[in-house]
């Protein structure tokens, strides 16, 4: 299973979304369960505050000695078991600790079933538990009266003082002057009668407790607990920015994996175009096994065994082109030996064409070798020493070099303003030229060059009144040793390089060539275009 995640990066892929899809829905569910956890547990320390402050209170007011009997008399009254102990006899940990010194209750679920409430005497020495199985309305009752008791004890000036020792948490306490509103006749007569009455708030899950304090001038005050409101499962708001969280969590981490895919994709691409280009030493870092690393390196080794066999192929025709040079030599000088020892006219019209021959055939080896120095440049990765180059300038000594060979035929250059590319000088005006002069062996009788900048492009223009290329051969002239009319060319002189030369040129400098019909002249139209910019790399 390892090797098959390893060599499979779609396979991959997929099972971390599934994954990280679990992980987000397992991690949505584990916080809105320990939500509902933290809220229920806090509730309930709300709810307990108030009573265990009361027996807090009641007990501080006893001797030490007598809290085990005022303990156990109230555990008969309210259905629950209560001691008292020393602090630093409890295991409790550091922060239960630090929540006690605050004056928090800790409500802790014990082993068997209910609960134990923890609070610190008021001497922060003594620590006060109180056990109980559930909470009943026979303990609500028993805690009211328990509380009435404490109030009526003191006057009714210090009752108020006695209930701020009480305030606070989900049980607000409260005196009334007036009866409490919304109680029927029934529930008065009771409350009159001093029983407590137990009130439930419909539609709002909630009591209210209340009690009558008599005074012995007849009046009397009235005690109300309430409402006390039940738990409330999360609200709708809370968790629905939690599934919101969640989602993000989960659009966040598929984005992580998928980039990652999709960057070293994106560094195929990349070196797959340089590639494209031209640019044969390009290669691709292989970071792993999977699908992408044997896409890396096979795009790599076959990058490789490409510049090998071009570069065997380079060589081999620099190697050709330079060894044909010496038996040239040879024949040209034994042509000009016997063009010495004869003044016979046929032989001497005869030795001519073959003199003709010669200097077409070192025409061709010179093509060659410049061919395949640009193949070989191209290869190799070699960059080019490039510098500013003055377009204009250059076609017109393109033009000023052509003029005197092509008599019959006018060479302009059209009106403009100047031009600068950055670009290797040499290879540019050799590019222009093999256009100017393929135009003038198929030109009826004009030739115009154009030079002008573009958006972030320098295009050159050259366009003759010739037959055309037509629409189906666009793009195999430009294939080395291509011809339209085999005759016509070479009764022209062409070698068929000379295009092939133009495109490589334009390939290394990061351009490009194309040919058209010329609108103005109704022949050619080849085009150049450059990329404008500061730096070449």
């Amino acid at each position: 299973m390892r090797r098959v995640l390893a060599d499979s990066t779609f396979l991959r892929v997929y099972l971390l979304l599934a994954l990280a899809l679990l992980l987000t829905f397992g991690l949505g569910l584990l916080g809105v369960a320990l939500v509902d956890q933290v809220r229920r547990e806090a509730h309930r320390e709300q709810l307990a505050e108030a009573p265990m402050r009361l027996l807090a209170e009641r007990l501080s007011a006893l001797p030490p000695a007598a809290h085990g009997t005022w303990l156990d008399a109230q555990a008969q009254r309210l259905d629950m078991r209560a001691s008292v102990g020393l602090l630093e006899e409890a295991s409790l940990g550091y922060f239960s600790r630090q929540r006690l010194a605050r004056g928090k209750v800790l409500v802790e679920p014990r082993d068997d079933q209910g609960w134990r409430l923890l609070s610190l005497l008021p001497d922060s020495k003594r620590l006060l538990r109180v056990e109980l199985t559930n909470l009943s309305e026979h303990q609500l009752r028993g805690l009211t009266v328990l509380l009435g008791e404490w109030l009526a004890a003191v006057p009714p000036p210090a009752r108020h003082a006695r209930l701020e020792r009480m305030a606070g948490g989900h049980l607000p306490v409260t005196l009334e002057e007036a009866p409490p509103s919304g109680l029927d006749d029934y529930q008065l007569r009771r409350l009159t009668a001093g029983e407590v009455v137990i009130q439930l708030l419909p539609g709002r899950w909630s009591v209210a407790i209340y009690l009558a304090l008599q005074e012995r001038s007849g009046d009397a005050s009235w005690l109300v607990i309430g409402p006390v409101q039940a738990f409330e499962p999360m609200p709708g708001s809370l968790q629905l920015l939690l599934v919101l969280i969640m989602l993000v969590v989960l659009g966040v981490t598929i984005y992580l994996i998928v980039r990652g895919v999709e960057a070293r994709m994106i560094r195929l691409e990349l070196a797959a175009s340089r590639i494209a280009a031209g640019r044969l030493d390009t290669r691709v870092k292989v970071e792993s096994a999977d699908f992408v690393g044997r896409l890396g390196m096979a795009l790599n080794g076959m990058a490789a065994q490409v510049q090998s066999l071009l570069r065997a192929q380079q060589d081999m025709i620099r190697a050709v082109s330079h060894e044909l040079r010496t038996p040239v030599a040879r024949i040209r000088f034994a042509v000009q030996m016997v063009e010495d020892m004869t003044d016979e006219p046929a032989v001497r019209r005869q030795l001519q064409g073959v003199d003709g021959d010669i200097q077409e055939l070192d025409g061709l080896i010179d093509e060659i070798l410049t061919y395949a120095r640009l193949g070989s440049d191209a290869i190799n990765g070699r960059e080019m020493d490039a510098v500013l180059v003055d377009c204009r300038a250059m076609a017109e000594r393109v033009i000023e070099a052509l003029s005197p060979l092509h008599e019959r035929l006018a060479l302009e250059l059209a009106e403009g303003a100047e031009v600068e590319v950055l670009a290797e000088p040499r290879y540019l005006q050799r590019a222009v030229q093999n256009l100017v002069a393929n135009a003038c062996r198929h030109a009826s009788s004009r030739v115009l060059i154009r030079v002008r900048r573009e958006h972030a492009l320098v295009r050159i223009d050259v366009e003759d009144d010739g037959p055309g290329v037509p629409l189906a051969e666009r793009q195999a002239i430009f294939k080395p040793f291509a011809r339209l009319d085999d005759s016509r060319t070479r009764s022209a002189g062409g070698y068929g390089l000379g295009l092939s030369i133009v495109h490589k040129v334009m390939s290394w400098h990061g351009g490009s060539v194309s040919v058209d019909d010329s609108a103005e002249l109704g022949g050619a139209r080849f085009t150049l275009l450059l990329p404008q910019r500061n730096e070449l790399g």
